[in-house]
């Protein structure tokens, strides 16, 4: 079998901005709450607002986002996303220079950042199809889920260095140049022009369209929802995961921190080995694998209440870096195929809300839980979750499909939804 030819430079250029987009990101996630704490001497409850803060523009913002992204330039969206985040990045080392910075400060400016963040994850599955032919989806999306499995593993390693040895300081000062590389790249990135559409629509009824198109697809519905539970049982476990580690299993933080790394290792194998593995097996059945993975991942973890063995949760983990990442290559690449461009924006910034929206309904269901039932229910809830969004994939046309339709979807119409193959 010849070598694939290489994918075109745009890309390349695209999915190497996306992934310093990334580091960055996760730099600066790592590195916010431990000079919080460091730096300014806040507590808890100041480090969970910040959290709060990073991750609210991702239920307020996606789809309005994914909008703009239809009926705009996707390059001026996102070198504008990056350029915001490059501007928020420099505020805090300038303040943290000055010895200026306070919390209020670093909570808006994270607040402000994750901003671009939300544009920026809006925008590249919206913008990666008119890069790359239709038969090379599955290896783009593969190159910028690698990137993303990279940077989830490296940046909090980084940023919990620099700030412990060299200071916060250097650790955003590394964020910064790492953003702005990203914007040089975007800077000169070349997307094919878009056909300006014939009538601009109300922004209600636009999304509207983009919403009763994903909701009535019946490969984007199960998609949605199949993601949306995964996330509540995933965040169901990661509300518990740290007690349960600690004082049932008897890990201690280094061996959690190895538990969390081994998941980020396996989501970086999954994007190596998508390669061969779609070659060798069907897209529905590369897709069920996400599925498969993260049920057996909270069996392994549920028997640690009667096997309390550190082995046993780093297999778990594993598997629940493993089996999203090949869900999600998987998955990206028939939502961009099944999706016609006008509307590619708003069915992805629906995948964000539904991926994101879960996180607090999980870990909300894991705090009722453990106070009425105790946190060993939480596990046991986990599996029942985790059962409970492989029954929906696998009762679902995505263990039937093949490979990617041929032919592209045809122009979105919200009467009904592209049949697909």
């Amino acid at each position: 079998m010849t070598d694939r030819p290489p994918l075109p430079s745009a890309f390349t250029r695209l999915s190497s901005a996306s992934a310093l987009t990334l580091s960055a990101e996760q730099l600066a996630l790592a590195a916010a709450p431990l000079a919080a704490v460091v730096v300014l001497g806040v507590g808890a409850t100041e480090t969970a607002l910040l959290q709060v803060a990073q991750t609210l523009p991702f239920l307020l913002l996606a789809i309005p986002f994914g909008l703009l992204v239809d009926r705009h330039s996707p390059r001026r969206f996102l070198l504008g996303a990056e350029m915001l985040r490059a501007v928020t990045l420099l505020s805090v080392v300038a303040l943290l220079l000055l010895g200026a910075l306070t919390f209020p400060a670093l909570l808006a400016l994270g607040l402000i950042g994750a901003i671009g963040t939300v544009a920026f994850s809006v925008g590249v599955p919206a913008t990666v199809p008119a890069l790359v032919d239709r038969e090379r989806l599955v290896d783009a999306n593969r190159w910028i889920e690698l990137g993303r499995s990279t940077a989830y593993i490296a940046g909090p390693a980084l940023g919990g260095a620099l700030v412990s040895f060299v200071g916060a300081s250097t650790a955003f000062i590394v964020a910064t140049v790492v953003c702005g590389a990203a914007v040089a790249l975007l800077s000169r990135l070349a997307l094919p022009v878009r056909p300006a559409a014939k009538r601009r629509e109300l922004a209600f009824r636009s999304l509207g369209e983009g919403l009763r198109f994903a909701l009535r697809h019946e490969l984007l519905r199960p998609m949605i929802l199949t993601s949306m539970i995964f996330n509540i049982g995933w965040f169901l476990v990661q509300a518990v995961f740290m007690v349960h580690a600690i004082d049932r299993v008897g890990m201690t933080p280094a061996t959690v921190g190895i538990a969390l790394g081994v998941s980020g290792a396996g989501g970086l194998l999954s994007a190596f080995a998508v390669r061969w593995l779609s070659a060798r097996l069907p897209l529905g059945a590369l897709m069920i694998v996400g599925p498969i993975c993260g049920l057996l991942a909270a069996v392994f973890l549920m028997s640690t209440l009667w096997i309390p063995s550190s082995q046993i949760v780093f297999a778990a983990f594993f598997l629940f870096g493993f089996g999203p990442v090949l869900w999600a290559i998987s998955t990206t690449a028939l939502r961009q195929a099944v999706t016609p461009l006008p509307l590619l924006g708003r069915v992805s910034s629906l995948m964000i809300v539904s991926t994101y929206g879960a996180r607090p309904l999980g870990a909300g269901l894991a705090a009722v839980t453990s106070a009425l039932f105790g946190l060993d229910w939480c596990l046991v809830a986990a599996v029942v979750v985790f059962a409970a969004q492989l029954i929906v994939a696998l009762a679902s046309r995505l263990p039937k499909i093949r490979r990617l339709p041929q032919d592209a979807p045809e122009p979105a119409s919200a009467s009904g939804a592209s049949p697909a193959r």
